[in-house]
């Protein structure tokens, strides 16, 4: 499991998380967008108690909050989680379900290519097990 992706994932979210209850929670949502947030609630939801268990985790994800842009501190929460991780294998597995879930139930990738002369652009992304290609010619397309 990557912790440095984990940490980089809930840094933007660190003080809204820390401050669930707060007025200012309210905005998350629209300062990070919806499914950010949501994956972080929900990995910040079985992070929490162990954090909170821990007082020295306690400190570097509240020094990671004041000081966002600061890798020192990042790095201090970094290895903080890493411990707590590492200590629980379960709830490792269960953060990296999180983070794996999908924001489309198919796992479709759309993807939109202009190509100005007569040639034909295909491209694939991710995982593509059996792509559709839509080879049709846009006769409006600038020349």
């Amino acid at each position: 499991m990557d912790i440095a992706l984990i940490v980089k994932f809930l840094a933007p979210c660190l003080p809204f998380l820390l401050n669930v209850g707060n007025k200012a929670v309210e905005g998350a949502s629209q300062k990070v967008g919806e499914d950010v947030w949501n994956k972080a609630k929900a990995i910040w939801g079985k992070l929490h108690p162990r954090v909170e268990a821990n007082a020295d985790a306690k400190k570097a994800a509240e020094a990671a909050t004041k000081n966002p842009g600061d890798e020192d501190y990042q790095a201090a929460f970094r290895a903080q989680l890493k411990d707590i991780l590492n200590s629980d294998t379960a709830l490792a597995e269960e953060i990296a379900e999180i983070l794996q879930e999908t924001k489309s139930a198919d796992s479709s990738v759309s993807l939109n290519a202009q190509s100005y002369d007569e040639s034909i652009q295909i491209n694939t992304a991710g995982n593509v097990n059996n792509p559709n290609y839509d080879l049709s010619k846009n006769i409006n397309s600038p020349k």
